[in-house]
């Protein structure tokens, strides 16, 4: 019983979905645009981009279209659609570069890769997500980098630069954590590389300095002194009031 009460009630959901596509079908552009824009009001996300999906597919050049399209970002990224989200977005840019509220497409597709939840896996087992590699983050960083760029007086930018701001300090701690992995493998070259890199590009980032630490460490490493007491004392100007703390050796396991 129980059963055949869950198929009838699936087939109930199919039916309306499905009278609600022909009567979809047979709106105008702005009657289209006026429903979904409803749906998208009162949470119905779902609901919202199927007109705005009739909509596109029906009247693809007209005005409301074009607004539709811009909607339908931000309805795929309330409804978890992420990568229609961003694949929306890029679309959105491509075709119109100057349209007026393009800087909106850009911040909403920062926000859909800024927003991307770990996995369930990595929520029940605490991962440091800062030693994961960061493709989300860094696509979140250059999406708000952007919009900076090239609409700096859009409203926009004050909550772009915040958020760029935590992105520059999660990318920072993600390169120490590569270059202190090289590190303590002797790998004095990739770590110097990583370490160098992290300091070059997220200046400002409390990660740096731990990257200054690795760049000690790895000079000494090479035996190379010189640069080795130059990294001490860009250390030394920068954090008066601490000391280079790392020493690292070769871990005890064997590297196969």
């Amino acid at each position: 019983m129980a059963r055949a009460l869950a198929v009838a009630c699936c087939v109930l959901i199919l039916a309306a979905c499905a009278g609600r596509d022909r009567a979809a079908e047979q709106l105008q552009p702005e009657k289209l645009y006026e429903h979904g824009h409803k749906s998208m009001m009162s949470g119905d996300y779902r609901g919202a981009v199927r007109y705005y999906e009739a909509l596109e597919a029906r009247f693809p050049f007209s005005e409301y279209s074009r607004q539709a399209k811009l909607d339908m970002i931000y309805s795929y990224y309330k409804s978890h659609e992420t990568e229609s989200a961003i694949d929306a977005a890029d679309q959105f840019i491509r075709e119109n570069p100057t349209h007026p509220r393009v800087d909106y497409a850009m911040y909403i597709k920062g926000l859909v890769y800024f927003e991307r939840a770990p996995n369930f896996l990595e929520r029940w087992f605490n991962t440091d997500l800062t030693e994961r590699p960061p493709q989300d983050v860094r696509g979140s960083f250059q999406a708000f980098q952007t919009l900076i760029e090239r609409h700096p007086n859009s409203e926009y930018v004050p909550d772009a630069r915040q958020r760029m701001i935590f992105l520059r300090n999660h990318l920072a701690e993600y390169e120490v954590h590569v270059a202190d992995y090289y590190l303590r493998r002797l790998a004095y070259v990739a770590a110097l590389s990583r370490a160098r890199y992290c300091i070059e590009n997220y200046d400002g980032a409390p990660a740096t300095r731990d990257a200054l630490d690795i760049m000690i460490s790895a000079y000494d490493g090479m035996g190379l002194t010189d640069l080795a007491q130059e990294s001490r004392a860009v250390y030394a100007l920068n954090y008066p009031n601490a000391h280079p703390e790392r020493t690292h050796k070769r871990d005890w396991w064997p590297l196969w």
